[in-house]
């Protein structure tokens, strides 16, 4: 058992929770609690770390059946743990990797495109609306958030195992060739003339979403096929982030939906 916090594995978990850098050299990112240790896919997980406590907590042996881990003093799990309230398991799990093509599906895509992007909240919270939307894909740039921060991590609820990504090194360039593969893109801006129900979203689609605080820059909202906007009632100049790409999503699901109730019904 680890008593210390010194013990180099728990000091190299510290550092997987605090330094994007670490994590990108060693393709490893944290997970805790049972929720994300269940969901993990097999072929992900580094290794396992479970309090002194948790192992006699009605269910972990089953839970922890077939796997190797390694127990650590509940004062030391604590100490190492990035929630206030540790539920005794902790994980480390190996980065994937996806290639643009991974995210594009055809007629069928359906994409977030992310500009520098600061909260990891909104990141997370913006992968897990978009599972259940049925996105194919988020597209971020270099200076968005780490999507591997633990706060993010823990916003994402298990869809980080299960939504493709792609961090652009040239955003505009990855832009211009999904337009060239035939993907509509869309900007939520000011200068919207069509309410962003009025599109039809039933083909390649892709939404650029930008910074909570400056929106999207010039550069990169010039990309856009069509700038929609999100009508605002009383005095609201403009919505979260992650709540404005819900939205939209959120409308491409209803429309592919109506389009496959009406195809059913004439079939």
């Amino acid at each position: 058992m680890i008593t210390s916090s010194s013990n180099q594995q728990m000091k190299n978990i510290t550092a997987l929770m605090k330094k994007a850098k670490t994590r990108k050299e060693q393709g490893l990112f944290v997970v805790e609690g049972k929720k994300m240790y269940e969901e993990v896919p097999t072929e992900w997980l580094e290794k396992v770390y479970v309090s002194e406590s948790f192992l006699g907590e009605t269910g972990a042996a089953e839970l922890l059946t077939g796997r190797e881990y390694e127990v650590v003093s509940d004062s030391v799990f604590k100490s190492i743990s990035d929630t206030q309230t540790p539920q005794g398991i902790l994980c480390l799990v190996r980065m994937p990797q996806y290639d643009l093509s991974k995210l594009l599906r055809g007629e069928s895509t359906h994409l977030l495109i992310l500009e520098s992007i600061q909260d990891p909240g909104n990141l997370g919270t913006m992968l897990r609306t978009g599972e259940g939307a049925g996105i194919t894909g988020v597209i971020m740039n270099q200076t968005t958030v780490d999507l591997f921060n633990p706060k993010t991590i823990r916003s994402t609820m298990g869809s980080i195992y299960r939504v493709p990504f792609f961090v652009a090194d040239d955003l505009g360039a990855t832009i211009e060739m999904l337009k060239e593969a035939g993907i509509k893109v869309y900007a939520a801006h000011l200068r919207g003339r069509k309410q962003y129900d009025e599109p039809c979203y039933c083909s390649g689609t892709a939404f650029l979403i930008g910074n909570e605080g400056n929106g999207l820059s010039d550069e990169i909202a010039a990309k856009a096929d069509t700038y929609i906007r999100i009508p605002m009632e009383g005095r609201v100049e403009s919505l979260n982030a992650a709540i404005s790409a819900s939205l939209l999503m959120y409308e491409t699901n209803r429309q592919r939906r109506a389009k496959g109730e009406t195809h059913a019904n004439l079939v």
